[in-house]
């Protein structure tokens, strides 16, 4: 049994010395995202909107 806890504790403490071994640090330059969104739909069916109520309105113009 001496030599089993004789093996686990070797493993423990290369676990603990690998533990050291991790950097994490932030970026130098900031992190860009680029959003395209199209908007022309929603645009095109609001003009046709208020085109579809200015025609109804001035009926007699029409």
């Amino acid at each position: 049994m001496g030599s089993n806890k004789g093996k686990v504790g070797m493993a423990i403490l290369a676990v603990a010395m690998l533990q050291g071994c991790i950097n994490v640090s932030a970026p130098d330059k900031p992190i860009v995202i680029e959003l395209n969104i199209n908007i022309q739909q929603e645009v095109v069916y609001r003009l046709a909107a208020d085109a579809g109520d200015t025609i109804e309105e001035n009926a007699d113009i029409f």
